[in-house]
């Protein structure tokens, strides 16, 4: 068993079950009154939380009356998409291709690149009688397979905040609002959080999302600053805002488990 950690008052640690595949997160924490059990797509792993009183003994007992849930569960989840060359990734909900570029060319170190001419062709044997595709814009990315993933990821975190933090000022001023701080993490279970302090945080997939749903997010954390909670007033408020909530969230309730398929497995994430 590794090390343990601890999160403030909440104790972690991972456990190995045999026949699962993959390690168990366990978190002890002063607030839980029972076990629960979740499967977190960013990791595409599980966290099992417990309370502090209880054994280690009783934990495996409950892991191995649910072993067969969880293995249908992380069965389920969508094949990852690695940051590698030649890989389609969404960005701002527009499907990209990841170029490797190797030496930097004076753009920087991560760039996107529109289709000149818009069309290419299926294949190159027959090719007047393959049909005409169009081409896809590219995210070009300078190095080979060992430092590419990490620079796109990071590149796609700067988007993400500099998206978000754009938005959230913009509904901050239109609530009369104002928000102390605005940062990204890879949140596996919560798209956006609000402290009571007025700190916002975002997941960075985000802006693998098309951006009215992006924008719905950051709409949603700023109404917190005001309702920290989810009442008819905190939900009127969004409304107000951001028309387009309800189209939203039927989004990410479709979509949004899908984002946490990129970069994941890869080192990148």
């Amino acid at each position: 068993m590794p090390k343990r950690k601890g999160r403030g008052s909440v104790t972690t640690f991972q456990l190995e079950m045999a026949g699962l595949g993959t390690p168990i997160e366990v978190r002890r924490s002063p607030r839980a009154r029972r076990f629960t059990l979740r499967v977190n797509e960013a990791q595409r792993g599980a966290v099992l939380t417990m309370p502090l009183n209880v054994s280690m003994k009783e934990a495996n007992a409950f892991l191995s009356r649910h072993t067969g849930w969880l293995k249908g569960r992380l069965a389920a989840l969508p094949e990852p998409v690695p940051f590698a060359d030649g890989q389609l990734v969404p960005l701002r909900g527009l499907e990209h291709v990841i170029q490797f570029v190797g030496r930097p060319r004076g753009r920087g170190v991560v760039w996107t690149d529109a289709p000149e001419d818009g069309m290419e062709l299926m294949g190159f044997r027959v090719a007047q009688e393959l049909p005409l595709m169009p081409r896809l814009p590219a995210i070009c990315v300078t190095g080979g397979g060992e430092h590419a993933p990490r620079r796109l990821t990071d590149w796609l975190r700067r988007e993400a905040r500099k998206d978000l933090a754009a938005r959230v000022a913009w509904h901050a001023v239109n609530l009369d609002l104002q928000a102390k701080r605005v940062s990204v993490r890879d949140q596996a279970t919560r798209w956006g959080s609000c402290s009571s302090e007025g700190s916002l945080s975002f997941s960075w997939r985000l802006v693998l999302a098309p951006p009215f749903v992006l924008d719905y997010v950051a709409a949603h954390e700023v109404a917190h600053l005001k309702e920290m909670n989810h009442g008819p007033r905190f939900w009127r408020l969004v409304k107000k805002t951001m028309p387009r909530m309800d189209e939203a969230r039927r989004w990410l309730k479709a979509h949004g488990s899908d984002l946490h398929r990129y970069g994941a497995n890869d080192g990148s994430a």
